[in-house]
This record gives structure tokens, sequence and C-alpha cells, in this order.
């Protein structure tokens, strides 16, 4: 079900959430640029509870840019872990969240969800160390957008742990993190010690013009003669992404 871009609010999602208990077959909700606001969130929270009480076709959920705060957000996580099927999908980039939130998506990340955008919710270094302490056991995760959330060192810490935990990952795009260049050694070290089936890692957007890469230190990653990963290759003055706000 598609209503991106609707201009719903808050009193629209508790009509909402009334209609899709009559969907026991929905399998992905999108409601991105909708400004339903946490208020619409809880009221969509009973739907969730319902869908956690049995066997469910619904499998990702998409709320970027809905005006979501860190509250609102570990309320839904919450509740979306204790389906008895995991969500394959969740989209929640573009919510001015946090970095308290960064314990609840740790915590979530082990609830077998594969495909995770947190691009832009304002982690900084503080999320990333939340997240990374939150991860005890092996991942499902496939694909990870963690870009624009200005981590640092802590965002290259944060992915070190993230590929020795999930042998199924496959992207991961973390640009934009203001990670020195110093962060790359980091990511290295666990590149080579993981076993995964890793094709592509996004650090392009970090400043590294003033300290350029030794390329020879990466030309042993690659997956069918490609590099998996891809490193900045303008000043961050000529870069497109404004982060100021």
């Amino acid at each position: 079900l598609n209503l991106r871009g609707n201009n719903l609010h808050k009193d629209d999602a508790d009509s909402l959430e009334y209609a899709l208990v009559h969907m026991p077959n929905l399998e992905i909700l999108d409601l991105s640029d909708n400004p339903i606001e946490d208020d619409g969130i809880r009221s969509l929270i009973p739907y969730f509870v319902e869908m956690s009480e049995r066997q469910s076709h619904f499998a990702g959920l998409k709320l970027e840019n809905c005006g979501l705060s860190c509250n609102g957000v570990s309320q839904l996580l919450e509740v979306l872990s204790t389906l008895k099927i995991p969500l394959n999908s969740l989209f929640i980039g573009d919510n001015d969240l946090g970095s308290k939130v960064g314990a609840p998506l740790g915590k979530f990340l082990g609830t077998g969800i594969q495909v995770l955008d947190i691009e832009d919710i304002g982690l900084d270094s503080f999320g990333f160390l939340g997240i990374r302490k939150e991860i005890m056991e092996e991942l499902k995760l496939v694909n990870i957008n963690i870009s624009k959330n200005r981590g640092g060192t802590e965002t290259a810490k944060f992915l070190s742990k993230l590929i020795s935990h999930a042998p199924d990952l496959v992207a991961v795009n973390a640009a934009y993190s203001f990670m020195p260049v110093e962060s790359l050694s980091t990511i290295c070290s666990a590149l080579k010690v993981a076993k995964g089936k890793l094709k592509q890692l996004d650090l392009t957007g970090n400043n590294w013009c003033d300290q350029p890469v030794d390329a020879s230190v990466l030309a042993e990653f690659q997956i069918n003669g490609k590099p998996i990963v891809i490193l900045p290759s303008l000043p961050a003055s000529n870069a497109p992404y404004d982060d100021d706000p």
C-alpha cells in the first residue's frame, strides 16, 4: 500500500489504522513524506500489535520524513520486535531521531531485519556507540544505509563490528559520515577477517581530500574484479550534499 506524499496527519492515521485491520494480506506499507509525527505512529501501533499476535504477511514499512522523534520510533521498534515473522525491511531515514535511538536500533537489528535505512536521523558518534554495544549475536542484515549521520570514528567502529556479525551483508552506504581517513584502517581490518558476501561499501562524501588514500590498501577487497569500497573522489566543498541545517 503506497500512501507516500499524501499530506496525511495524525487524524488520518487514526482512520488508516481501522482500514489496515481489514487488510490481512498487506505486505508493504509506505507512509513516507507524510507529517504523521509520533501521534500518528501511536495510532498505528494497535495494528502492529495485532500483527504480532498472528502469522502475518506484513514484511516492509517505510516511514521516511514523517516528522518522527526518538520516543515514537522507540515505541514502534519495540512492537515490531514482537512480530512472529520478522520484518524484512524498515525505512525511517530523514527523521530527527537523535543519538538516543541508537540503543533501540541496536536491539532491533537482532530481530532478523534484512534491510534497514536510517539515513540522516542524527545519530552522531553517541548513537553509533549505542548501536554497537547492542550487537551481541549474528545478524540477518543484507543491506543498510547509515549515511549522513556524522558519526565520525564511531561509524568506523560500528562498521567493523557489523561486518563481523552480519555474514549475509551485501551493501552498506556510509557516505557523508564525517569519518577521518584513519578510519579506513579499522574498516580494512574488519574486511580482512570477514568471510561475508559484501559487494559494496560506499564511503563517498567523507573529507579525505587532504590525505589521499593509498589505493593498494584496498586492492585485495574485490568481488568479480570490482572494488568493494567506493572512496571519496571530490573535496567536500564540491560535494553535492550540504550537511548544514
